[in-house]
């Protein structure tokens, strides 16, 4: 079997059971055995170390060690190649939200930064997060911040999406320095070492004036007032990103300007890419097997 076809199969049988993988049931150890070893191994990494390499020599180390601050932490997934540490991947079971949960993107960034790695890896399977490890993460960062990229597993089975994937995860690609190359064209394509600081200046205009206007036209305490100003900002950056991989038409945000009730046809595209996407960022509607509420409160503001 090819491996776009064992792929298909496995997204395929993700999909058939979605509701029952996301619900709070189904554990992270699940995850990692049904979904994320075989998809490690589509990459070519020994993950199960059918080679029968001696622990120093292994292609993958399950709870590996790095310093972080005074104590030692454990990233669920240290990858080696070529005699040293190449990245890392921490894994999370379904139900976790990657889009938008701020403390896990938090967590894998600090573990790169203190291992010197420049990209590592966050994803549940149903989403896989690229993120720029070279810059300390900050208390007021956000789940996009630093991020480079975010799949979905319905994405995975294009064969563009796959390609740019293997092309910097795969074990041949690393060693042959891609993840180097990605680190440096996306610092290059911003125009930074680090976060883009212009990007996040206009972010935080953005959060600024949001808060005024929603706060002005809404009765919400600071935490409903928070939570509309961050979700809104999330969702708009993942979709911009999305236009620019091709993935959303692009312009599309932008039309919006044209023409009145900007908000709420901003809502319908955010509804169309919680259909789309199958995202915790995007969640309106109760769904069966879920635990996690629905956002009901900024399609009512």
């Amino acid at each position: 079997m090819s491996v776009l076809a064992e792929l298909h199969a496995l997204v395929e049988r993700f999909d058939r059971d979605r509701d029952s993988y996301r619900s709070g049931r189904y554990n992270e150890a699940q995850a990692r055995v049904d979904f994320l070893n075989p998809l490690l191994g589509l990459l070519g990494w020994d993950v199960e170390n059918r080679e029968g390499r001696p622990e120093a020599y292994r292609d993958v180390v399950y709870e590996d060690r790095v310093k972080v601050g005074g104590g030692t932490k454990a990233p669920d997934y240290g990858f080696y190649a070529g005699g040293r540490r190449r990245f890392f991947l921490e894994a999370k079971k379904p139900s976790v939200n990657i889009a938008g949960d701020l403390a896990p993107a938090v967590q894998l960034r600090r573990y790169a930064w203190s291992a010197r790695l420049p990209l590592s890896v966050l994803t549940d399977f149903e989403e896989f997060a690229i993120y720029d490890c070279r810059s300390e993460p900050e208390k007021d960062d956000s789940a996009t911040t630093a991020r480079l990229a975010l799949f979905t597993y319905d994405c995975y089975t294009d064969e563009a999406v796959w390609e740019r994937i293997s092309s910097i995860f795969s074990r041949e690609a690393v060693l042959d320095g891609s993840l180097e190359r990605y680190a440096e064209e996306n610092r290059k394509r911003r125009g930074k070492e680090t976060v883009d600081a212009a990007f996040l200046h206009e972010i935080e205009g953005w959060r600024s004036d949001l808060a005024r206007d929603i706060a002005a036209r809404n009765d919400l305490n600071t935490r409903g007032l928070n939570f509309a100003v961050q979700m809104t900002i999330d969702r708009i950056i993942f979709l911009r990103m999305a236009e620019d991989r091709g993935i959303e038409d692009y312009g599309r945000l932008m039309a919006l300007l044209n023409g009145g009730d900007t908000y709420l046809r901003l809502c319908e595209i955010f509804r169309d890419a919680d259909d789309r996407y199958n995202s915790g960022l995007f969640h309106f509607r109760t769904e069966r097997g879920r635990d996690e509420e629905p956002d009901r409160l900024t399609p009512a503001i």
